[in-house]
This record gives C-alpha cells, sequence and structure tokens, in this order.
C-alpha cells in the first residue's frame, strides 16, 4: 500500500470574521496542500469558527451536513483533497464539538463528537460525545478522529489501536503553558499504541487564550515526521501502513496486553 501524504494546516489564532472567511481558509490550505501532493489535510479543532466565540458558539453552530460541510465538500472535491475540521455541532438543542471528515471526492466520511470535554467552558458549553472510535478509509488507509483533549487518554488511543486505526487524526486548541503535550505526551501516544498520529493545532492568541502550536505528525515507531513551529504554517508528512506492522513486530505491546488484569481499571 503507498503512503498516504498528509498535510497539517497550523492556523493562526483570533476569532475568524466569519464562517466565510475561515472557509477561504481552508481553500487556500487545501490548495497549498494539493500541490505539495497531499491527499489529506488537517486543520484544527473548532477551525470553522474559532475556539473563543462566547455568546456566538449557538449561533455558529451547524448540522453536521450543514451550509459550511456542503462548501468544505466543494473544496475537497476541487482540489482532490480529503479534509478534516473542527466546528460546532447542533444536533437538536445540544451542541458537540465535533470533527468531520470529507473525502477528496467531496464524500462526507466521518463525523466524530468530542467525548472528553476540557475545563469550564466546554463543559458549560458542550455535550459530550459518546462514541469511542469513529473511522473512515482514505485512499486504503483507515483514519480514526480524536479531538484535543481526547488524545491525553491512553484508553482513546489504545481503543483505536485495537479497532484497526492507522492514521489517528487530532485537531486541537492547545494553550500554553502546555507545550509538553505535542512535544512528549503526543509521541508517547503513538509510540505506545503503535500508529501514526496527526496532531493540528492552532497558534497565537484568541481572546484570552494563547496557542501554542506545535503541530506533529509522528509515526507508530514515535519517531516525529512533522513539526510545525509557533506561527501559522503548513506541515506535510507521510503516512506509510508498512510502519506500523514493523514497529508492532518490534515492539508488540498489543499482542502481549493482558487485558484480564485490568478490568478493575474501570
Amino acid at each position: 500500500m503507498a503512503p498516504l501524504r498528509a498535510a497539517l494546516y497550523q492556523g493562526p489564532g483570533g476569532v475568524p470574521e466569519s464562517v466565510d472567511a475561515a472557509l477561504a481558509g481552508f481553500e487556500e490550505a487545501a490548495r497549498r496542500a494539493a500541490e505539495g501532493g497531499a491527499r489529506l489535510l488537517v486543520t484544527a479543532e473548532l477551525s470553522l469558527t474559532g475556539y473563543a466565540v462566547g455568546d456566538r458558539l449557538a449561533a455558529l453552530a451547524e448540522e453536521a451536513d450543514g451550509p459550511s460541510a456542503r462548501r468544505v465538500a466543494e473544496i475537497a472535491a476541487r482540489y482532490g483533497i480529503a479534509i478534516v475540521y473542527g466546528y460546532p455541532e447542533r444536533d437538536g438543542t445540544a451542541v458537540h464539538n465535533a470533527a468531520r471528515l470529507i473525502g477528496p471526492d467531496g464524500a462526507p466520511l466521518a463525523n466524530y463528537r468530542k467525548t472528553h470535554l476540557f475545563g469550564d467552558f466546554e463543559r458549560s458549553a458542550f455535550t459530550a460525545g459518546d462514541t469511542p472510535v469513529v473511522q473512515a478509509d482514505v485512499d486504503g488507509v483507515r483514519i480514526g478522529l480524536l479531538i484535543c483533549y481526547d488524545v491525553e487518554f491512553p484508553e482513546a488511543v489504545r481503543a483505536h489501536a485495537l479497532g484497526g486505526t492507522q492514521l489517528l487524526v487530532v485537531p486541537t486548541a492547545l494553550m500554553r503553558p502546555y507545550e509538553f503535550v505535542p512535544r512528549t505526551l503526543v509521541p508517547a501516544r503513538a509510540y505506545e499504541s503503535q500508529l501514526h498520529l496527526a496532531y493540528a493545532n492552532r497558534c497565537g492568541a484568541e481572546g484570552d487564550y494563547h496557542f501554542a502550536g506545535l503541530s506533529c505528525l509522528v509515526g507508530p515507531d514515535g519517531a516525529v515526521r512533522a513539526r510545525a513551529g509557533t506561527g501559522e504554517e503548513l506541515v506535510f508528512a507521510d503516512v506509510d501502513p508498512a510502519l506500523i506492522d514493523a514497529a508492532r513486530a518490534e515492539t508488540p505491546y498489543l499482542a502481549d496486553r493482558r487485558p484480564e488484569l485490568y478490568r478493575a481499571l474501570g
């Protein structure tokens, strides 16, 4: 199986002037990513609206197949690139912190709702999702979705590894001073569950939040294949499924597990 080339767009902080402005940013990133040979573009958590939207959240929330989803699908099809983006999803009276995967032909492939909400803002603004593993295939690579804080729970990543995820995509809005997450924890998660992990953060300031940047794509051996700095950036890396088999043969964590010993952990 040929490697899948992925691009991570580390967008600037600040709430977009409008959803139209965010979509224009998606289009420019998709164009540049496609020109660089990528078949997958990953953007940050709530990249459609911005993170610190306050009272505007309810007005900005859309259904999963709403008008913005259709416009992202048009961008994906125009450039022949799959796109992961974050947005507030409305489902009846509930609003979820969600990430959506659109295929390179514009077809909707997956929609994930953040299961671990971080801090008072998220717990008051969003309803947590209850589906831990959401997946879809792009060019034969099984892609799974988590969002930001989710990846800090080893159980969430291990569930993806056991479920066959080869590339775990994590849109995020990580703030300072938690730079140890992309520098240390994310590589450890990729290594201990032996899968590829794409972590796409924001950068700069947005309201009272100061985002850490440091987006990265890490291989199943824990090696960082691509790393952004602290400013706006588009970084590329190849996701080779063969490396997963090699890593699991070298250190067989999954095969050597003894789950009967862990049941008391809950």
